[in-house]
């Protein structure tokens, strides 16, 4: 279905209070919204408004427009037609399949087959991030394995799950609930499809949301594992929620983080009553395991 996006960039806390009142009053209409940070120096913040034909296009811009110009400050909207084309499972469609941990992450032109004891997961190359072959996918994977290989929680969370590759992987090791969470609409609508193609829609439920700002953290926690592969700063920023979260005696896996980064970011969590676990090095990139 064709969709609009409208977007505008701002500095962090303007950006923030532009999304905040943008979702408090675009909720109940049910349209998507996304904040993301595009520069980490400049602190540069975008916020995303994703309008498909069915939403009134018109009517949506309207509503925008004067919603932001509530706000004390000004921001310079823009509109953009999102393409159908899926140019990166185009590009990345030769790609080999992954061995990380317990599993074997292929698409499905793949040849080559899991070897015994191996899980499959099939993920394509599609919009949304995590195909297994970037470093800290990777090393999420063969967290996983390891944490789940010697602790039994009875729910999970994949904070920013992109294709829902790790969430899909905690299902099928562990067979418990999993709720696979993501700021952009495109790359939920590819995890719901990942997890369908996988077979375990019964164990995993994808949700559009921002940060712990949706109904549903409440309704869910206390988690048992929270998986957050998305970037140092921001998993900085949530520390106190991935507190108040997860369950005493749970586990974390953070990944997304460059070599340089980790000792800031295990500070900013063991400051929330986590002790570091153990951190795996994979292609300048760390994956970290934490308890509260």
């Amino acid at each position: 279905m064709p969709q609009t996006r409208l977007l505008f960039q701002a500095h962090g806390p303007e950006a923030n209070r532009a999304f905040q009142h943008l979702e408090r009053n675009l909720e109940d209409d049910g349209v998507p919204i996304s904040i993301w940070e595009v520069d980490e120096d400049a602190d540069l913040h975008e916020v995303s408004i994703y309008v498909t034909e069915d939403d009134d296009p018109s009517a949506i811009r309207a509503r925008v427009d004067g919603l932001l110009a509530e706000l004390p400050f000004k921001v310079e909207l823009e509109e953009v037609e999102v393409p159908d084309i899926d140019w990166v499972t185009h590009s990345l469609q030769g790609l080999h399949a992954v061995r990380a941990g317990r599993f074997f992450v292929h698409g499905s032109h793949e040849q080559s087959k899991p070897r015994a004891g191996e899980i499959p997961i099939l993920i394509d190359a599609s919009l949304a991030f995590g195909t297994g072959h970037h470093g800290t996918t990777a090393g999420c994977l063969e967290m996983i394995t390891r944490v789940l290989m010697r602790e039994r929680p009875r729910n999970a969370l994949d904070l920013g799950t992109g294709s829902a590759v790790l969430a899909i992987a905690i299902a099928k090791l562990r067979r418990i609930p999993v709720l696979a969470t993501d700021i952009d609409p495109v790359a939920v609508r590819v995890a719901r499809d990942n997890v369908a193609i996988n077979d375990v829609s019964k164990w995993v439920e994808t949700v559009t949301a921002a940060g712990f700002h949706n109904p549903i953290f409440a309704k869910r926690k206390p988690f048992g594992l929270i998986v957050a592969n998305i970037l140092a700063r921001p998993l900085m920023k949530l520390a106190p929620d991935m507190a108040r979260h997860i369950k005493p005696g749970g586990s974390i896996i953070l990944s997304g983080i460059l070599e340089k980064q980790r000792n800031a970011v295990v500070a900013a969590y063991i400051g929330q009553g986590f002790r570091h676990m153990t951190t795996l090095h994979r292609e300048g990139w760390v994956t970290l395991h934490m308890k509260r």
